[in-house]
């Protein structure tokens, strides 16, 4: 399994861009994002550092793996 930094919420907001999801708008400190074909929304804080448990939750919900996360950083 790979290993997760800490990253900002913009830099994960980059790396699902690459992954097909498009921001729909923001609430709060929070981006959120949506893809055509799942019904989930994702909501990334806009962090500066965002824990590891809140990143692997994001990347579970828009149903990728650790390391398709990585390549895309």
């Amino acid at each position: 399994m790979a290993r997760l930094a800490n990253i900002s919420g913009k830099d994960a907001a980059k790396a699902f861009q690459k992954a097909g999801w498009q921001t729909i708008g923001q609430v709060g400190s929070h981006l959120v994002m949506s893809k055509s074909g799942l019904r989930v929304n994702l909501s990334i804080p806009q962090h500066k550092e965002l824990s590891v448990g809140t990143l692997r939750a994001l990347i579970r919900h828009a149903e990728m793996t650790v390391e398709e996360f990585l390549a895309l950083l």
